[in-house]
């Protein structure tokens, strides 16, 4: 205990799990969606006079902002380094926040809550990892990532309770101001902690006989380096490199309908659960984010035991599976909560599975050099198929008032994701 509290690594690794526990407030989308859509059935002046079937925007517009992002925020963290990086995503997301505080105009959600706090998010969660992971030894590498990553996960476990808590306080508007002082003051704090080892840093263990191993390790590994092998390690690849490859695009079009389906459940959890759950729908927010962190760690479990492709061709299906299972609770009048709560689960924990997969394809197949502006292009399906299915999804139930449809729709897409995993096999200069 006495060695992880001397490692100034540990320090980093906290931070940043700390500025994601702050920046998972997008997955707890669900509980304002719910009031603001109650504001728009009660009326009157001083409330949301939305389209009922745009109520989703503001959410679908910050998972695509994030993801875009991402692309620049990667560039900025290797330039001007991670603590800087995370303070300007500490400062939009806080003043993403504050602008939707001050009003229930459409136009200011979607500005303030989409592209401001989606902004934030992104440049956040791009310092996060990276510092953290390079003060531990590549033996190391999953766990401190999984640590750092879960955080964003596992944040509607507590932010989901206390944001209906306060909602039902002091009205949405007051607890969105809450959030925007605390998560500000959160992310600037924890981002002073952050910060890249000295130059020529060499991390090692405290356990002197694995650090000697390591060394056999690498020395045999440079050995049989020199020698040919039918099994070679994977091509380097930049981002204009990799998006005139074919393996680009169906990893994206994957990555597009996994994700997508999983965000739009997670935009509107709370408000299905509602009438069966009153009050206490903000369980269901929780539950979801403990099946997303725990399908991160397990997704990369079975991947390490039956690879990449059949990992994601067997999660892609249990999801589908999930979705027409889901109809069935979604279509009945009063659905049991149990059904509500374990359906949300596993939609959750297979959505959580994405997270782990698709980089360790984008590792796999091109590499270490450019792997930050790589995942960053790759990532864009995640915000564009949260922005896309989030947003047919509200139109669906609009005209029709039931989350019938969207949910077998996105079982159809998600088994025919499935099928091209499953058939889908290395690029020629990866084996």
């Amino acid at each position: 205990m006495s060695e992880i509290l001397k490692n100034p690594g540990w320090k980093v690794v906290l931070a940043g799990t700390g500025i994601n526990l702050a920046l998972g407030v997008l997955y707890t989308w669900s509980i304002y969606q719910a009031k603001i859509v109650e504001s728009i059935e009660a009326g009157g002046a001083g409330g949301f006079n939305w389209d009922k079937a745009s109520v989703g925007d503001p959410y679908a517009v910050c998972c695509l902002v994030f993801a875009f992002t991402m692309i620049l925020a990667g560039k900025c963290q290797d330039i001007i380094g991670p603590r800087v990086t995370a303070l300007i995503g500490g400062v939009l997301v806080g003043v993403g926040l504050l602008v939707v505080s001050q009003s229930t105009s459409y136009a200011a959600w979607v500005l303030g809550f989409g592209v401001l706090t989606g902004a934030g998010i992104g440049f956040g969660y791009a310092s996060a990892t990276p510092p953290a992971l390079k003060w531990f030894p590549g033996g190391q590498t999953g766990l401190i990532a999984g640590l750092v990553v879960a955080g964003f996960g596992l944040a509607p476990v507590y932010i989901a309770p206390l944001a209906s808590y306060l909602v039902g306080l002091w009205g949405l508007q007051s607890a969105m101001m809450f959030f925007a002082c605390a998560f500000f003051v959160a992310v600037s704090i924890l981002s002073r902690f952050l910060k890249n080892p000295p130059e020529g840093f060499v991390p090692t263990t405290s356990d002197q006989g694995a650090v000697k191993e390591e060394i056999v390790v690498l020395e045999e590994k440079e050995v049989l380096e020199t020698v040919p092998e039918p099994v070679t390690s994977p091509s380097e690849m930049t981002a204009i490199e990799i998006i005139k490859t074919a393996s680009f695009w169906k990893l994206w079009t994957l990555y597009f309908i996994g994700a997508g389906a999983g965000l739009m459940v997670i935009g509107s959890v709370a408000g299905m659960a509602k009438q069966s759950m009153g009050d206490a729908a903000f369980i269901v927010v929780a539950i979801m984010a403990v099946g997303n962190a725990s399908g991160r760690i397990i997704a990369g479990v079975v991947s390490d035991a039956m690879g990449k492709s059949v990992a994601l061709a067997i999660f892609l299906a249990l999801q589908s599976l999930n979705m027409f299972l889901a109809v069935f609770v979604v279509s009945s009048d009063g659905a049991v909560a149990f059904f509500i709560v374990l359906s949300a689960t596993f939609i959750g924990f297979n959505y959580g599975t994405n997270l782990a997969l698709f980089p360790a394809f984008c590792k796999s197949w091109w590499g270490l050099k450019s792997l930050g502006l790589n995942y960053g292009l790759l990532f864009t399906s995640w915000g564009i198929g949260g922005f896309v299915m989030t947003r047919v999804s509200r139109m669906i139930v609009a005209n029709t008032g039931s989350y019938v449809w969207p949910f077998v729709i996105a079982g159809v897409l998600l088994a025919v994701a499935s099928f091209i995993a499953l058939r889908m096999k290395d690029p020629e200069h990866v084996s």
